[in-house]
């Protein structure tokens, strides 16, 4: 693949994210995405094999992204569980704020993708899950978080998280630093967090 054939894969890609969140999948054509990309119906052919192909780019491609930043953020925090929790919690806000588009996406068209494709993503999902569960367990065994129910609130915590995609706009009063600085807090107190730590 060449860098010409990346710039045009990317362009129908961020072209198909705007009309399918827009449209919806099944409200929208591969003609309207070559239209909203600037190229040609074969392009887009050219590039992805039919529509569904787009809309599971889009969705493993939203995931990936979400899991590696996550990932990153978890590696790079120390082993504090108030900061951990913090650095996912950030690395989760800020990525849903970064791509409210493919979030909407990533939530509204599971319905669309066929068992295979439903059966990767969501175990991608579950990954991202898995590393709030941990923190908060964590957390919990080590006397920092109080919840006595902690796969609850972890699940809690994401599922909020998440939702910010769905009312957050860059122009609006609340910039995305500071939300998440907001929803790092929320999630602490969630959680249970005690700034005493814990005790002998």
């Amino acid at each position: 693949m060449t860098d010409e054939d990346d710039a045009m894969a990317a362009a129908v890609i961020s072209a198909a994210v705007r009309v399918i969140a827009a449209r919806g999948y099944h409200g929208t054509s591969v003609r309207d995405i070559a239209a909203e990309s600037g190229l040609s119906v074969g392009s887009v052919y050219n590039g992805f094999g039919s529509k569904y192909e787009l809309l599971v780019a889009i969705m493993n491609r939203a995931m990936d992204q979400l899991v590696t930043v996550t990932e990153d953020a978890l590696f790079h925090a120390g082993t504090d569980p108030a900061d951990r929790l913090r650095a996912i919690v950030g690395a989760h806000v800020g990525t849903h704020t970064a791509g409210p588009l493919e979030s909407l996406i990533g939530n509204s068209e599971l319905r669309s993708l066929e068992p295979a494709d439903l059966r990767l993503v969501m175990s991608k999902r579950d990954t991202q899950q898995r590393m709030f569960d941990r923190v908060v367990a964590d957390g919990v065994q080590q006397g920092v978080f109080g919840t006595p129910s902690p796969k609850e609130s972890a699940r809690f915590v994401v599922t909020a998280c998440t939702a910010v995609a769905t009312w957050f706009r860059p122009e609006g009063e609340l910039g995305a630093a500071e939300l998440v600085r907001r929803y790092q807090e929320i999630a602490l107190a969630a959680v249970g967090h005690t700034q005493e730590g814990p005790t002998d």
